[in-house]
Order: structure tokens, then C-alpha cells, then sequence
């Protein structure tokens, strides 16, 4: 397989969740850069592309895949070594649940674009806006340490990588740029310490990546 090519943004944290996915299957990938801050993902031949004007993209086996979490299914799909979810479909479900957490519920209202229409088009001033980000990542990460002091070993699942870490180190990596207290989550904390320690989400780290770009 040649020409795997990840159309990213450093900071996004679902093209951040894309890199540590493709560096745990030992895919090599070159990146394409679509600069959100200057809004590069609305210019015509991107959204030609990609008509939601979105990142990530991942173009392979000729195909090009929108959509962090399908994405990653599809590596997990056709790159099932190593897993990324549990065989028992009730533990797969857990896993997804832990993961789906982040991508469908802190996530979207907190990205770029949606706080970009808070200042812009609403008229909020920056002080409600940050409030906005707290209050949802606040609610979310509360939730995600409950569901995890159940099943986390050295990870949210027991002793494994899986989809629920690669969503929770990019969500956690948000949250203290944007000066939100983690201290009352231990259990999420560690294990972002113990996957941060790992080389696939070391190297997906925003500060890693060429020119911050």
C-alpha cells in the first residue's frame, strides 16, 4: 500500500485521534495541511474533495474517508493487528461508548467552527465563550471518569490500547490548552499519561508535527 495521505489540521483534535490510529497500525502517511484558523477548508478545490470541508480526510486504497471515527474503523477494518476494540461485543460496545463520549458529545460543541459562530454570528463576548467550552468538556470528562473507574487498567479498558484512549488524549490535550482543570479525574489522567508514554500517540502530538502546520 503506497500513498496514504491524511489531510489534517495539528490542533484538530479528530485529525489528532486519525494520527495516533495510523501510527498504532504502523501505517506510513504523509500529511496534507488544511489550516482551519485560516479557513482553508472552505476554499473550492478542498471542498471539491471533502464537501463538508472538514478535517480529517484519509485518502487510501483509492478511496478518500471522512469522519475521524469511520476512518479509524476502516484501519481497524483492513489493519485488524493490533485491535482497537475488545472481541466480546458487550466489551466492544463499553469501548465505543467511552469513545463516543468524546466524539459526539464534548467534541462538537467545542470545535473551531462552532465557537467561531458563538463570537461572530451570536455576538458573544470571549468570557461566555470560554464559559461555553468549560461547562460541556467540564460535564463530559465528569462523565467519562465514572464509566472508567470500572474498566480501566493501565487504560480506559482494561490493559489495552483502544479507540477510547486514541479519543481521549486529543480531548484531554483540548482541554488544558483551553485552561480547563483536569485535577478531578484521576483515572483519565493517568491513562493519558500512560499512552502519551507510548510512541504511536507521542509522535500524533500537535507539537510534533511539521511547522505546526
Amino acid at each position: 500500500m503506497t500513498g496514504v495521505l491524511l489531510h489534517d489540521y495539528y490542533r484538530s483534535s479528530a485529525a489528532y485521534r486519525v494520527r495516533i490510529a495510523l501510527n498504532w497500525k504502523g501505517i506510513e502517511y504523509q500529511r496534507h495541511s488544511v489550516n482551519l484558523a485560516e479557513g482553508e477548508q472552505k476554499d473550492a478545490a478542498y471542498r471539491a474533495l471533502n464537501p463538508q470541508g472538514f478535517v480529517p480526510m484519509l485518502e487510501i486504497d483509492d478511496h478518500r474517508l471522512t469522519q475521524s471515527l469511520a476512518i479509524i474503523g476502516y484501519l481497524d477494518a483492513t489493519h485488524p493487528d493490533p485491535p482497537l476494540l475488545p472481541k466480546s461485543p458487550l466489551d466492544a460496545a463499553q469501548v465505543r461508548a467511552m469513545a463516543l463520549t468524546v466524539a459526539c458529545d464534548i467534541h462538537p460543541l467545542n470545535n473551531l467552527r462552532v465557537l467561531k459562530y458563538l463570537s461572530r454570528e451570536l455576538g458573544q463576548p470571549q468570557e461566555a465563550r470560554d464559559a461555553w467550552y468549560r461547562h460541556w468538556v467540564t460535564e463530559g470528562l465528569a462523565a467519562m471518569e465514572a464509566m472508567a473507574r470500572t474498566s480501566a487498567g493501565d487504560f480506559l479498558f482494561g490493559d489495552t490500547v483502544t479507540l477510547a484512549d486514541i479519543c481521549l488524549v486529543p480531548q484531554l490535550y483540548n482541554a488544558r490548552r483551553f485552561a480547563v482543570t483536569v485535577a478531578d479525574y484521576p483515572t483519565l489522567r493517568r491513562v493519558d499519561e500512560n499512552a502519551n508514554a507510548l510512541g504511536a500517540f507521542a509522535a500524533a502530538h500537535p507539537d510534533r508535527q511539521e511547522a505546526h502546520a
